[in-house]
């Protein structure tokens, strides 16, 4: 009976975004600044998500090839409909695209 409690506990206590992946479309993006201030840098692993807290660090997995990186969130977005983040060129060449592809996110750390 207490493990069960504990892992209700558990599952209360940590945010959803880090008990499942993520599946969605990532596009690519190299300008501006980031939303915590930072200029993007289209050679560093970095990437914008809607709600992740910066210094996230997110495995991205291309679901057809299987490359995946670690990236570290630094940014807000993407703004477009129906993508689930934005990655550096860096980011997007270590995992073989440069327009759109579809990834599996998962929260490797902070």
């Amino acid at each position: 009976m207490n493990i069960k409690i504990a892992l209700f506990a558990l599952a209360i206590l940590i945010p959803s975004h880090c008990m499942a992946a993520e599946t969605g479309i990532a596009s690519v993006y190299s300008y501006g600044r980031t939303a915590n201030g930072e200029r993007v840098s289209p050679g560093a692993l970095t990437a914008a998500h809607r709600t992740l807290p910066f210094g996230t660090r997110v495995r991205v997995t291309h679901r057809r090839t299987g490359r995946s990186v670690v990236v570290r969130i630094n940014d807000r977005g993407p703004q477009t409909r129906g993508r689930v983040i934005d990655l550096t060129p860096a980011a997007a060449n270590a995992l073989g695209f440069d327009g759109l592809a579809t990834v599996i996110l998962e929260v490797v750390g902070h």
